[in-house]
C-alpha cells in the first residue's frame, strides 16, 4: 500500500475527519494537480476513508468545490471592508490589495484557483463559478452599477464588459505570475505593476474629471 503522503497541519488535534479531507485534498492537489491525485491517496493522507470523504463531498469535484467556497469564505470580510468607503474607484482598489494579500497568505488556493478552477469539467461544469466566486462578482457589478449611476462610466461601454475586463486582466497576471514560478515562464512583474495595471485599465473606463 503506497505510503501517505506528509502533508502540514492535517494530523493536528481538534480537526474533524472533514476539514482533514479539506486540508489534504488543497495541498494534493496544488503539489500533484487535480487530475493527477486519487480520492484514496486524500482519504489516506486525511487518515480517514474514501466512504468518509464520500460522505462529506459527494465525490472529488466536489471536493474542489469546497476548497473554493472555503477560500472564498475566507475572503469574504473583505466585502465589509469596503462597505463605509465613498469612492467607488477606492473600493474596487481596496479589493484588488485585499485579493493580492490572502492569495499571498495562501499559495496553494490561489494556484488551484488559477490554474484548476477554469477548467471544463464533467458535463461541461465550471468548477470556478461557486457561490463565493458569484458573490465576488456581485459585488464589483454592484460597485460598477454606482459608478454608472454617478456618471463616472463612460456610456459607450457595458457594466459587463468593463468586469470582465478588469477580472479577465487581473486574473491573467496572477496567473502568469504562478506560472513564472513553477515554469520560469516569463512574469517578472510585481504586486505594485499590478496596481498600476489596474490604475490605467480604470482610467479607460472611467469619464474625464
Amino acid at each position: 500500500m503506497p505510503m501517505a503522503q506528509k502533508v502540514s497541519g492535517v494530523h493536528e488535534s481538534g480537526i474533524s475527519s472533514h476539514d482533514r479531507i479539506l486540508l489534504a485534498a488543497k495541498q494534493l492537489f496544488a503539489k500533484d494537480g487535480y487530475d493527477n491525485t486519487s480520492t484514496a491517496a486524500i482519504a489516506r493522507t486525511a487518515g480517514t476513508s474514501e466512504s468518509q470523504l464520500m460522505k462529506h463531498f459527494g465525490s472529488k469535484e466536489g471536493l474542489l468545490e469546497a476548497i473554493f467556497d472555503a477560500g472564498w469564505a475566507s475572503m469574504s470580510y473583505m466585502f465589509r471592508a469596503i462597505h463605509d468607503l465613498q469612492s467607488p474607484t477606492e473600493k474596487l482598489e481596496v479589493m484588488l490589495e485585499m485579493i493580492l494579500t490572502n492569495m499571498e497568505r495562501d499559495p496553494e488556493l490561489r494556484d488551484l484557483m488559477l490554474l484548476e478552477g477554469r477548467r471544463i469539467r464533467k458535463e461541461g461544469h465550471m468548477i470556478l463559478l461557486t457561490k463565493g466566486y458569484l458573490q465576488f462578482v456581485g459585488v464589483i457589478d454592484a460597485i460598477l452599477t454606482e459608478m454608472r449611476a454617478r456618471g463616472e462610466l463612460r456610456v459607450p461601454v457595458s457594466n459587463d464588459a468593463i468586469r470582465s475586463a478588469l477580472n479577465s486582466m487581473f486574473e491573467g497576471m496572477m496567473r502568469d505570475q504562478v506560472l513564472a514560478q513553477r515554469m520560469g515562464f516569463p512574469a517578472t512583474y510585481d504586486r505594485k505593476d499590478m496596481q498600476r495595471i489596474f490604475k490605467i485599465m480604470m482610467r479607460a473606463f472611467v469619464t474625464a474629471e
